[in-house]
C-alpha cells in the first residue's frame, strides 16, 4: 500500500515539473525569419478608381506597417501645392491614410510611388514600389516613358533623381523649372540610375533631371545639379531617353563686404574669381592704393587698402562680367595683419610638384637675387619663380633629381608686401625618392575626337595626373606615385585645356568625359601601357 505523501512535498514537485516543461519550452528555437512583406487586403477607394473627387484615401495591410524616408521615398505625379497629408508617420497601423489638402485639376490622373517606404512593423520588409493611382476624369493615362540619368563628371550618379516633364505649350519658356512645379515627375531611387515615367497623357513635354537637394523641384542653381534632353519629347514614344546630370558654373555675384582685419575687406563671390573690379566710391586721398587676393579654401575675396581711411562707411562697386552692383560697407577698428610666408610643400615631393610659398599679406616685390637653392655637395640649383598675384602664391620651379636634397634659403628683404613690410631669413628643405619608387603609365587612346585632357584620377575620382593631347600620339604619366588608378577622357571642345560644365537656359551641354572602367595598378619601377578606345558618344535617344 502505497504512503501517501505530504501536501508541502506533492506542491514542490508540481512546482518543479512546472518550471522544468516552461525551461524546455522556452530554448526551443523559434522558426524561420519572417521575410514576407505585407500585402494589401483593401483599398478604398479602389486603386485606379476614375472620377475621383473625395480627398481621402485609405489603404489597409494584413499586418502591422510603418513608413519610412517619406520625403525622399513619395512621389506625387503631378506635384500638388499643398503636399497630401500621410500616415502614420513613426508609429504603426494597419492602414495608410491619405488627407488631400490641394485643389485637384479636371480631368487629370494623380499617382501615388512610395518607392520602398512601406514596411512591416517587425522585420522592417519593405512593400516595394507600391503606387496609387487614380484620375478626375473619365479614364486613367497609361502611356509611359523610360530612360536612364548619367553623371558629367564622376564615375558614380547621385541618388534619388527627380526626372520631371514639363508640358510644352504655349504657355511654356525654359525659365520654368525655377519656378513651377513640373507635370509629371518620377524618381531614380537609390538602387538604380534609370527611371520610368508613367500614367502620361499624349502630348509635347520638355524632359530634365535634378538632383534636388531642397525636394522643392524647383532648380535652385547654387543647391542642385541639373540634366535636360535637348529635344523635346513626343509621347507617345517608344524611345529610350538619357539625360546627364551636371552642376553649372555659378553665375558671377559678388556679396556683401565685411570688415575683418584692419585695411582688409572679405568680399564673398559666386562664379569666377578672376577679373573681379572693385571702386570705392567715397572721396580718398591721392596716394590711396588697393589690393585683390583670393581666399585659399573659400568662395572668398579680400580687397587690401592703404593708407588708413577716416570714414564710418563707404559704398563699394563692383563689377564682374555683366554683373554690376553697389554695395555698402561700415568700417571697424580692427588690427592690421602682418606679413607671414609659409610653405605648403615640405619634406618629400613628387617629380611634378614644386615649392610653393603661401603669403599673409599682398606681396608686391620678390628679388630673385636673393634666393639660393643648394643640391648635392651645396651646389647651386637653377630656378625659376612664378608668382599667383590672385591667390598670393609664389612657385619655385627646378627640374629634380632623384635622391637628392634641396635646401631653400631667402635672405631678408626678398619678400615685400603691400604694407611695407619684409621677411626674415626663411630656409625650407625638400628631397626626391628614387626614381625606382614611382611607376610610368603609357595611355593609348584610340577613336578621339581632338583636342583631348586625359587624367588619372583616383576611386574618389580626384584628378591626380592629367596631360593634354592635340593629335593622336602617345601620352606618358612619368615618375607617378604608385597606386590604383582610373583614367578618363575630356573631349574639349572649347580647346580651352579644362572642362566646361554645361548650362542649361543657354542650351549648353557639358563637356564629355569618357571613363575606363579597367583600374590602372600603377607599380613601384614599372611601366605600364594602358590602352583605351573612346566609345562612339552616348546616343540622346536609344531603341529598345
Amino acid at each position: 500500500m502505497l504512503k501517501k505523501l505530504p501536501l508541502l512535498t506533492l506542491t514542490i514537485i508540481s512546482l518543479f515539473l512546472i518550471f522544468s516543461c516552461a525551461n524546455k519550452k522556452g530554448s526551443v528555437e523559434g522558426g524561420p525569419k519572417d521575410i514576407v512583406p505585407p500585402k494589401i487586403v483593401k483599398e478604398v477607394p479602389e486603386n485606379y478608381t476614375t472620377n475621383f473627387n473625395g480627398n481621402e484615401i485609405r489603404i489597409y495591410f494584413n499586418e502591422y506597417i510603418k513608413i519610412k524616408d517619406l520625403q525622399k521615398q513619395l512621389i506625387v505625379s503631378p506635384p500638388m501645392d499643398m503636399q497630401p497629408e500621410v500616415s502614420p508617420l513613426g508609429s504603426a497601423n494597419k492602414y495608410i491614410k491619405i488627407i488631400i489638402n490641394d485643389t485637384l485639376e479636371d480631368n487629370t490622373t494623380y499617382a501615388f510611388n512610395f518607392g520602398q517606404s512601406i514596411v512591416d512593423n517587425n522585420e522592417q520588409n519593405p512593400f516595394s514600389y507600391y503606387k496609387y493611382v487614380f484620375s478626375t476624369g473619365d479614364y486613367i493615362d497609361s502611356l509611359s516613358i523610360k530612360g536612364q540619368v548619367f553623371s558629367a563628371d564622376t564615375r558614380q550618379v547621385d541618388k534619388f533623381i527627380s526626372v520631371m516633364l514639363y508640358e510644352v505649350d504655349s504657355t511654356y519658356t525654359d525659365s520654368l523649372v525655377y519656378k513651377q512645379s513640373p507635370r509629371y515627375i518620377t524618381n531614380t531611387l537609390d538602387s538604380t540610375t534609370t527611371f520610368s515615367l508613367e500614367n502620361l497623357k499624349a502630348g509635347r513635354y520638355k524632359l530634365l533631371a535634378l538632383k534636388d537637394k531642397n525636394n522643392n523641384f524647383r532648380f535652385e542653381q547654387k543647391a542642385d545639379k541639373i540634366g535636360y534632353y535637348e529635344g523635346v519629347v513626343n509621347i507617345p514614344s517608344d524611345s529610350f531617353y538619357s539625360v546627364t546630370l551636371f552642376k553649372e558654373k555659378l553665375d558671377d555675384r559678388i556679396l556683401n563686404p565685411k570688415q575683418i582685419a584692419g585695411q582688409k575687406i572679405s568680399f564673398g563671390f559666386e562664379g569666377d574669381p578672376e577679373d573681379v573690379e572693385i571702386k570705392i566710391l567715397s572721396d580718398i586721398p591721392d596716394d590711396y592704393e588697393y589690393r585683390i587676393t583670393k581666399d585659399k579654401k573659400t568662395d572668398t575675396l579680400y580687397y587690401w587698402y592703404k593708407p588708413k581711411i577716416a570714414l564710418d562707411s563707404t559704398y563699394f562697386e563692383v563689377k564682374k562680367g555683366v554683373f554690376i552692383d553697389t554695395l555698402k560697407h561700415r568700417f571697424k577698428e580692427m588690427n592690421r595683419d602682418s606679413l607671414k610666408i609659409t610653405a605648403s610643400t615640405s619634406g618629400s615631393i613628387d617629380f611634378d610638384k614644386d615649392l610653393i610659398l603661401e603669403a599673409t599679406t599682398p606681396l608686391t616685390m620678390i628679388d630673385e637675387s636673393k634666393i639660393r637653392v643648394l643640391g648635392k655637395d651645396s651646389l647651386e640649383v637653377p630656378f625659376k619663380v612664378e608668382f599667383d598675384s590672385l591667390r598670393n602664391t609664389v612657385k619655385v620651379k627646378l627640374d629634380k633629381k632623384e635622391s637628392e636634397d634641396y635646401k631653400f634659403q631667402m635672405l631678408p628683404e626678398t619678400f615685400k608686401d603691400f604694407f611695407g613690410d619684409t621677411n626674415d631669413t626663411l630656409n625650407y628643405t625638400i628631397r626626391t625618392k628614387s626614381l625606382s619608387d614611382f611607376s610610368n603609365v603609357r595611355a593609348i587612346v584610340t577613336n578621339a575626337t581632338y583636342p583631348i585632357i586625359v587624367q588619372l584620377t583616383n576611386a574618389k575620382d580626384e584628378v591626380k595626373y592629367e596631360l593634354i593631347a592635340d593629335e593622336n600620339r602617345p601620352l606618358d604619366f612619368r615618375n607617378i606615385a604608385t597606386g590604383t588608378y582610373y583614367m578618363r577622357v575630356i573631349i574639349d571642345e572649347t580647346g580651352n585645356g579644362k572642362w566646361d560644365s554645361g548650362n542649361y537656359l543657354k542650351g549648353l551641354q557639358p563637356e564629355r568625359i569618357i571613363y575606363d572602367t579597367k583600374p590602372i595598378e600603377a607599380r613601384a619601377n614599372f611601366d605600364y601601357v594602358h590602352d583605351f578606345e573612346v566609345p562612339q558618344k552616348r546616343p540622346d535617344r536609344l531603341k529598345n
